[in-house]
């Protein structure tokens, strides 16, 4: 008795000095996902355009069910799942429009936000439609946005997460590169190009995981998930350029859903 005594105590012991080094938290351990309760927040990256399949229902936010977070809850089956994530939706739109989906009940939140207050949309339609000094200019522009404005608009979003959550573990996802470079493309965009574009989306992605990890939210990565399925990689797993509009241009596939985003987001859940 008194061995298995000493032999729990020194594993009680072995498992604080482990959660110790690793900065691991127990409450923070992952939880059976039967048991929580999920709200997926966001832009059109986690409403899922690009992936087709929409839910009439969800009109111009054009939620998929192909999107990560409803392929995560179909596989998981979480004790409840509200999906508000809204295609176009900026930092202001998250905190006016999706915090319903919200309460002290809440266990699990994700959240892609900050490429459209950056104003992404409008460099990929200036870099397609106009001249390479035009392009480099908005890039330029779209930084310094991120540098001065969006870190004070993300504190936002995550201190009203956290008010109407106080109990969840948020799971802030960033933005893929959008270009391989001396990739198979022989037309379109100039490597220049392509490369600062890559570049923006790493100092979008910088500032973004900065601020996630001062409020103590968990930043997925996904540069790394998507490296070798960029636009010109010949596996691309987001639309490129279509010349008839923006839509569903520089957004994940059905595949970088599934095999980008989901396993991800899984891994951090």
């Amino acid at each position: 008795m008194k061995l298995s005594r000493i032999a729990a105590f020194s594993s009680s012991l072995l498992l604080a000095a482990a959660l110790a080094l690793t900065g691991a938290n127990p409450a923070q351990a992952h939880e059976d996902p039967a048991a929580l309760d999920y709200a997926a927040l966001g832009d059109s990256y986690s409403s899922g355009v690009g992936a087709g399949a929409y839910d009439g229902a969800s009109g111009s936010c054009k939620r998929s069910e192909r999107a990560f977070p409803r392929l995560w809850a179909a596989r998981n089956s979480p004790s409840s799942f509200v999906f508000a994530a809204c295609s176009g939706a900026r930092t202001g739109d998250v905190t006016a429009d999706q915090l319903t989906a919200l309460g002290p009940a809440t266990d699990l939140v994700s959240l892609t936000v900050g490429g459209n207050d950056a104003g992404f949309a409008d460099v990929m339609t200036t870099c397609v439609l106009k001249s390479e000094s035009a392009c480099l200019d908005r890039i330029d522009r779209a930084r310094s946005y991120v540098d001065r404005t969006l870190p004070g608009r993300l504190d936002s979003v995550y201190a009203a997460i956290r008010a109407k959550a106080p109990s969840a573990r948020v799971v802030v996802l960033g933005y893929p590169r959008f270009y391989k470079l001396r990739g198979t493309c022989v037309a379109g965009l100039g490597e220049r190009e392509r490369s600062a574009i890559n570049a923006a989306a790493d100092h979008l992605n910088t500032a973004t995981a900065k601020r996630a990890a001062d409020h103590g939210y968990t930043f997925a990565e996904v540069v790394t998930a998507f490296t070798g399925h960029e636009i010109c990689s010949g596996a691309a797993w987001l639309h490129s350029v279509n010349p008839l509009g923006i839509g569903e241009s520089y957004h994940p596939t059905a595949a970088g859903q599934s095999r980008g985003y989901l396993p991800v987001f899984t891994t951090h859940a």
